[in-house]
């Protein structure tokens, strides 16, 4: 029996879920779920946000699933480094995997793996001289040749399953360090997949790529920061961010995998029973296929393919009748 945690989290977050798990109860799969009260609210409510003691527990699970974090009223970034981040570094979720499928005829069908745990979100930097007209603030973008090495490693293997295609996606011409040790290491895998067609695009060329010819992809490998800003842009080509969904992915199986929409919190629209649970769905179809059940995850794909409705509900249950 699989072990899986649910983080139904903050604004449209717990909506999305209830129609996950919706779909989750009429697949009659043998999992054992448990649900942990986090996020924004939370914190607002008892100042508690993620501890080691949680991160401890989560280790004995399989997999985790998350709606969506953040609250107008809890000072941004917090929760991003505090909840996410945390949860990215410490169980060791290096890959963070956003497949993009066209629901709009334009026939693409292509994976982004983005590197999860380095890069510029490690917090590396500082500043100097803060609020005068002299401040100095740096950022600095941290990349280890073992970090970028198995991600790469993993897109690799990832293109052998599918087309044999792969493109790595960076800013070479600028980035000559951090570019260098990306461009070297793809290089140097790439031997051992000869069978892997392989290429390379400028991330402002990937962008408009994936506008006017998102087909050109199949499996793209990039950095955290670019691959952060390219998988919104596919999946506003993709049908829109609210059916775009992400697995963040611990490949050795060291500890629990968590699978959540690309999309935010959206508060504006929480509890109008306005959102669109298409991602959600989606990520929990991602987490079953991870957790070994393929068939029923690509019955969830097929079912989302066909959902429609105007109200989460309505979508929730059209999906959930596409499986009946």
């Amino acid at each position: 029996m699989s072990k899986v945690a649910v983080v139904k989290g903050d604004g449209i977050g717990p909506e999305v879920v209830d129609q996950a798990l919706a779909v989750l109860s009429v697949l009659d799969l043998d999992l054992d779920i448990t649900e942990y009260e986090l996020g924004g609210s939370r914190y607002l409510n008892d100042g508690f946000i993620l501890s080691d003691e949680v991160l401890a527990e989560w280790k004995s699970f399989d997999a985790i699933l998350l709606g969506a974090v953040g609250h107008p009223e809890v000072e941004p970034g917090l929760l991003e480094r505090e909840l996410l981040l945390k949860m990215r570094f410490d169980l060791d979720l290096y890959v963070n995997q956003r497949p993009f499928v066209s629901t709009e005829g334009k026939g693409h069908d292509f994976v982004v793996v983005r590197e999860n745990t380095e890069g510029a979100y490690v917090g590396e930097g500082g500043v100097l001289r803060k609020g005068t007209p002299k401040e100095v603030a740096t950022q600095g973008s941290v990349n280890t040749r073992f970090g970028v090495e198995r991600c790469i490693r993993y897109a690799f293997g990832l293109a052998a399953q599918r087309s044999n295609k792969l493109h790595l996606v960076h800013k070479t011409n600028v980035l000559n360090y951090s570019g260098d040790l990306w461009s070297r290491t793809f290089k140097e895998v790439s031997n051992e997949f000869p069978g892997v067609e392989t290429n390379y695009h400028h991330v402002d060329a990937a962008c408009i790529h994936m506008v006017e010819n998102p087909g050109t992809y199949d499996v793209i490998v990039t950095d955290n920061l670019f691959g952060d800003i390219i998988t919104d842009l596919a999946g506003a080509v993709s049908g829109g961010i609210g059916s775009a969904a992400s697995a963040n992915l611990n490949p050795d199986r060291t500890g629990p995998s968590m699978f959540e929409p690309v999309h935010g919190s959206a508060p504006d629209i929480a509890g109008q029973n306005k959102a669109n649970p298409v991602a959600a769905i989606r990520s929990l179809a991602l987490m079953l296929e991870f957790l070994g059940f393929a068939g029923q995850a690509e019955r969830v794909d097929k079912a989302c393919d066909q959902a429609s409705g105007d109200t989460t509900t309505e979508i929730g249950q059209s999906v959930v009748g596409a499986l009946s």
